[in-house]
């Protein structure tokens, strides 16, 4: 168990991003004391939008793309998880930021400009007022949930809990690094854990704060910054491969961020043939994203599906992302 740097830390693992990126936007950022303007007009705003003079509610999330550019998600009638669900209503912009004020470009080509004030987004056209939305900052209904009697404890924020894990290294004081995995191994069980993504606007895909829980060292749930995506099954709460999630819940980076579950294992008989599927029920932030889902097969990157327990994995993908409270239940 060793105590890497924040310096070395971000130099390290950051290193892989960077590489494709223009060399004037290298912007990593894992400390949320340290972020800049771009990151500060991110977020999830709500409120009332007058378009054709007709106030009709919305909420909008607002993702940082690099060198002060932004894509707007609009949703009707709220947030995802929150009023908005898949399917609902949705359109999407773009924005550029000139000092305090993004010019925003709607894919009908309508014209806004939004400035942040106190945590309000003020929309206007010209000298219409067009909304006033207020900055929303969502929190899991689950962060720093306490575990019950008989929880195995894998990571409570010390030295000797990341020991419950190979390869278990202490970052930023108190944080768990990924790529590592534990020492204990699970049948049926419930878990909890806490995960922080990076802020790298300029990068891309699977290249924006990129890991992965795998249940059993089998089944990867992916851990990604998809604020603001669609929610495939290769992105924040997919089932990789197997999965999209019910609802995209993904918050912004650098923000904590919750996956609890329920798991049921595969079942196998005495030759070693499978009879009965895996299932698993799983909260992002406290929201069902998958209900009662059967796991057909296992998915690629690290331990074949098979019988018998098996481990909690945190994927390595180069990304600094980090994580904490992490207990189980076995049932």
């Amino acid at each position: 168990m060793r105590h890497l740097p924040l310096a070395v830390l971000t130099s390290v693992l950051s290193l892989t991003l960077v590489a494709g990126m223009a060399a004037q936007d290298k912007v990593v950022i894992i400390d949320p004391a340290k972020i800049n303007d771009d990151y500060r007009f991110q977020g999830e705003y709500l409120g009332d939008f007058k378009k054709d003079g007709t106030p009709t509610k919305i909420g909008i999330q607002v993702i940082a793309m690099g060198k002060g550019t932004f894509q707007f998600r609009i949703h009707n009638d709220g947030l995802p998880g929150a009023g908005w669900k898949r399917g609902d209503d949705m359109s999407m912009a773009k924005g550029t930021r000139n000092g305090d004020v993004v010019n925003v470009t709607t894919d009908e080509a309508e014209s806004y400009d939004c400035r942040l004030n106190d945590g309000v987004m003020i929309i206007s056209a010209g000298d219409q007022l067009l909304g006033k939305l207020n900055k929303v900052e969502r929190t899991s209904k689950t962060l720093e949930k306490e575990p019950p009697s008989g929880a195995v404890i894998l990571f409570d924020g010390t030295e000797k809990s990341a020991g419950n894990f190979t390869r278990g290294q202490i970052v930023m004081e108190n944080l768990l690094r990924h790529d590592c995995e534990s020492t204990e191994k699970f049948g049926d069980h419930h878990l909890h854990l806490e995960f922080r993504t990076p802020f790298i606007p300029a990068a891309r895909g699977q290249g924006r704060g990129n890991s992965g829980m795998y249940v059993q060292g089998r089944y990867e749930v992916q851990v990604l910054d998809s604020f603001g995506l669609d929610g495939k099954n290769n992105e924040c709460g997919g089932i990789y491969s197997i999965s999209e999630p019910i609802v995209n819940m993904c918050l912004p980076p650098l923000v904590w961020q919750t996956y609890d579950y329920d798991f049921t294992a595969a079942r196998y008989d005495v030759v070693g043939k499978k009879v009965k599927n895996a299932r698993i029920t799983l909260w992002h932030n406290g929201v069902v994203i998958h209900d009662d889902l059967e796991l057909t097969n296992g998915t690629p990157g690290k331990h074949p599906e098979a019988a018998g327990p098996g481990i909690l994995y945190l994927q390595g993908h180069g990304n600094p992302v980090v994580y904490r409270n992490i207990w189980a239940v076995k049932k």
